[in-house]
């Protein structure tokens, strides 16, 4: 019996079994790269938490070099009141996937903590998210021994305008974070404001980016938020 190829019935099955073998593919190669995906995920990690110490890596040496400035140190995670979470690995924590999921509430929320040392200077490294334009905004920011005071910066997004929004990431504003404090001399909490009329060069004031200012109030929120929660916990030790 000859099959009549223009027939809709054809059609329809035809396409229904072409997707349905794509998804087998598909769902295939997901499964067999899982391992490599989780790998470099592991490692643009450890690179991010690196930069924001001021240490430049590779995906070949940043292993090495995270362990030697960071995994060699402890590291915590803490809740929203500043409280330790025992048992709890900061390395694991998602806080990205964390932030989407809004069953999650702040109460239950976790907060990884990183130690590094620099020259034999100890820094804290603070993981944040937020929100931009287009998506979501990430970063790293490490605070000198004072526990106060930017020491370096890394931050990141996922769809945010090339040129414009996407210029939290590049080397120019990151640097104006530098030296920056987010705390007075008892370690009580004094945001950090992003302005556009120039005033940057002012204590508590960075410039934001021109024509991105979306995503750098996107930045200052994300940035006074999540430092507000963690010295809960630096003003005590």
């Amino acid at each position: 019996m000859k099959v009549n190829k223009d027939n809709t019935g054809y059609i329809f099955l035809f396409t229904f079994l072409l997707i349905g073998v794509v998804a087998v593919i598909l769902s295939s190669l997901a499964t067999s790269l899982a391992p490599q995906i989780a790998k470099n995920n592991e490692v643009k990690k450890q690179m991010d938490l690196l930069q924001s110490i001021g240490i430049e890596s590779t995906r070949s040496n940043a292993k090495d070099l995270f362990e030697k400035y960071i995994s060699s140190n402890p590291s915590y995670v803490i809740n929203s009141k500043g409280e330790i979470i025992e048992g709890a690995v900061a390395f694991d924590i998602d806080i990205r996937t964390q932030h989407r999921d809004k069953s999650i509430t702040e109460d239950a929320k976790k907060y990884p903590l990183f130690i590094a040392t620099v020259d034999g200077q100890t820094l804290y490294i603070v993981p944040m998210v937020g929100k931009g334009l287009w998506g979501p905004i990430w970063g790293y920011v490490s605070l000198k021994d004072d526990k106060r005071t930017i020491y370096g910066v890394s931050y990141d997004h996922l769809g945010e305008t090339p040129g414009l929004g996407a210029e939290i990431k590049q080397k120019f504003f990151t640097d104006r974070y530098l030296a920056e404090t987010v705390a007075d001399e008892e370690l009580n909490f004094t945001p950090i404001k992003i302005v556009k009329d120039g005033s940057g060069a002012q204590p508590q004031k960075v410039d934001g980016i021109t024509g991105g200012t979306i995503t750098s109030k996107g930045v200052e929120e994300m940035v006074n938020r999540t430092m507000a929660i963690y010295l809960n916990y630096l003003k005590t030790i």
